[in-house]
C-alpha cells in the first residue's frame, strides 16, 4: 500500500527518532527506580533476568508499537482506528489508542509533581543544605517539602511549563531540537558520575553486586519485578512510542532503531546503578532502601563525601533532564489528537493539555499533605492514579498492542513495515509478539491487580 504521511511532519533522520524515543523511554524509572529495584531483589541475578526480559518482552513490543505508529501516521487513537478498519474491518481497536493517550495524561499529572522534587533537591544540594547533614535533617527536608503544597505546586508548574514549551514548538523545531541537547547532556552527566564512582574504593564491589548473580536470592517476585521493569522502563503501552513512530521516516529500519533505543535505555539504567551503588556502599547504606534511595538516602551520602555538593547537584540535574525528556513523550499523543481532530494550533493544543495536566497534578500534590488521610481502594489519590496507570492501563495496553500486531494485523502488513523479510528474524519477532510477550504481560497484569497471587506463593 502507499505509505501515509504524518500531518505533523517527521523526524529529520533515524538518529532524531532514536534520540526522541530514547528520551521518552529514559526517565525517573531508569535512574530512580532501577537501582533500588536491583537492590531490593539481590543485585546481579535481577539484572540478568531484567536484561533477558528486555530482549524477549520489551524489544518486540517496542517494535510492534513503533510499527503501528508508522503504519497509521496519526495520533494513537486515529492510528488504531485506521488500522482496525484495514486489518479487522471495525474500529473497536481504537480503544487501545484512547487508553494509551489517557494513561499518558494521567501519568504526567503525577510524574510532573515527582519530577518537581528533582528541582528542589538540585537547588538544596547546590546551595549546600546537605553538607554534613545528619539523617534527621535529610528526612525533615523531605517531609517539609511534602507538607508544603505551595512549593510542590511551584515546582510542578515549572516542570509542566518546560514540557509545554518544547511540545508547542513542533516535531522538528521543538521535540527534535530538545532531545538533540537533552539526551547527549544526560549521557554526559551520567558518565561523569560513573567516572567519579570509579575513583572510589567501592566501584569493584558495586560491579560484583550488579553483575555477579546469586540465583539463590531469586523468587517469583524477582522475575515479576524484572518483567515489569523491562516493560515500564521503555515507556510502552502509553502511546508515546506509537506517536513517535508516526514521525519515523519511511527509509528508517524499525528493527535497527528499536534495538538502538532499547540498548540506550538499558545502558542508562545500568550506568545509573554503577553511579549510585559505589556511593551507597561507600557510606554503609542499604542498596535496597526502596523508593527513598534517591530522595533520602543519597542526599545524606552526598553530604558526607568529598565533592558531594558538586556531584550531588550533577545527579539531580541528571534527573531533571531524564524526567523532562520523558514528559515530552507523555504529552505528545494527546496534543497530536487535538491538532488532528479539533483543528487546534500546536501551541494551543500543548497549552490546553498542559492546563489539564496541571490541574490533575493538584490532586497528587494534595495527596501528600491536606488530603493524605483521604484514602480509598489503593490508598491516597496519588496511590490510586499510580495503581490505575502502572498496574492496569499500561500492561493491558501493551498486551493489546502485542495481540493486534501479532494476531490481528495480517502477516503481509507487518512484513512490509518491519522490512525483516520472512526469514528467521521475522519469525522470532512474530513468535515473541504473539506468544511470549502477551503471556508475560498477562501475568504482570493479573499479579499487579491481585487476580493472580503468583508472587507470594511460588519461588523460582
Amino acid at each position: 500500500m502507499a505509505r501515509r504521511q504524518s500531518l505533523h511532519g517527521q523526524w529529520s533522520s533515524r538518529l532524531a527518532f532514536v534520540l526522541a524515543a530514547t528520551g521518552a523511554a529514559v526517565g525517573l524509572g531508569n535512574i530512580w527506580k532501577f537501582p533500588y529495584m536491583t537492590g531490593e531483589n539481590g543485585g546481579g541475578a535481577f539484572v540478568i533476568i531484567y536484561l533477558a526480559c528486555v530482549l524477549a518482552i520489551g524489544l518486540p513490543i517496542f517494535m510492534a508499537e513503533a510499527m503501528l505508529g508508522r503504519r497509521g501516521r496519526r495520533n494513537p487513537i486515529n492510528t488504531m482506528k485506521l488500522l482496525s478498519e484495514e486489518e479487522a474491518g471495525g474500529t473497536y481497536w481504537q480503544l487501545v489508542g484512547w487508553m494509551g493517550v489517557l494513561a499518558g495524561v494521567l501519568i504526567l499529572s503525577y510524574y510532573s509533581v515527582i519530577a518537581g522534587w528533582t528541582f528542589f533537591y538540585a537547588w538544596d544540594t547546590a546551595t549546600g543544605v546537605f553538607v554534613d547533614a545528619d539523617a534527621t535533617l535529610v528526612v525533615n527536608e523531605f517531609n517539609s517539602l511534602m507538607a508544603s503544597p505551595m512549593w510542590l505546586i511551584f515546582w510542578h508548574t515549572i516542570f509542566i511549563g518546560l514540557t509545554v514549551y518544547v511540545v508547542g514548538r513542533g516535531v522538528e523545531q521543538g521535540l527534535e531540537k530538545a532531545v538533540k541537547y537533552l539526551m547527549p547532556t544526560l549521557f554526559a552527566l551520567i558518565l561523569v558520575l560513573v567516572a567519579y564512582a570509579m575513583t572510589t574504593d567501592f566501584f569493584g564491589d558495586a560491579m560484583k553486586y550488579m553483575f555477579q548473580p546469586d540465583f539463590s536470592k531469586v523468587t517469583a517476585q524477582t522475575v515479576l519485578d524484572a518483567m515489569g521493569q523491562a516493560f515500564f522502563s521503555l515507556s510502552l503501552g502509553m502511546g508515546a512510542i506509537m506517536a513517535y513512530g508516526a514521525y519515523l521516516p519511511d527509509d528508517a529500519s524499525i528493527a535497527e532503531t528499536s534495538l538502538t533505543v532499547v540498548a540506550a535505555d538499558t545502558s542508562v539504567a545500568l550506568l545509573a546503578g554503577l553511579a549510585i551503588f559505589p556511593i551507597v556502599l561507600m557510606n554503609g547504606l542499604d542498596p535496597g532502601a526502596g523508593a527513598g534511595l534517591v530522595f533520602q538516602t543519597l542526599p545524606l551520602a552526598f553530604g558526607h563525601m568529598p565533592g558531594g555538593q558538586i556531584f550531588g547537584t550533577i545527579f539531580f540535574v541528571l534527573l531533571i533532564f531524564a524526567a523532562w525528556s520523558s514528559s515530552i513523550g507523555l504529552i505528545e499523543p494527546a496534543v497530536a489528537r487535538l491538532i488532528e481532530n479539533h483543528g487546534m494550533s500546536r501551541q494551543g493544543a500543548a497549552i490546553s493539555i498542559g492546563v489539564v495536566v496541571w490541574f490533575l497534578g493538584l490532586l497528587t500534590v494534595l495527596s501528600f499533605n491536606h488530603l493524605s488521610d483521604f484514602t480509598f481502594l489503593a490508598g491516597t489519590i496519588f496511590d490510586n492514579l499510580d495503581f490505575l496507570t502502572s498496574n492496569i492501563m499500561l500492561p493491558l495496553g501493551g498486551l493489546l498492542i502485542a495481540l493486534f500486531a501479532g494476531w490481528v494485523m495480517c502477516k503481509s502488513s507487518s512484513v512490509e513495515e518491519l522490512e525483516l523479510g520472512t526469514g528467521m528474524r521475522y519469525a522470532i519477532w512474530r513468535f515473541l509478539t504473539r506468544f511470549l510477550a502477551p503471556t508475560a504481560l498477562l501475568v504482570i497484569f493479573l499479579n499487579a491487580t491481585g487476580l493472580l497471587n503468583f508472587a507470594s506463593t511460588t519461588s523460582a
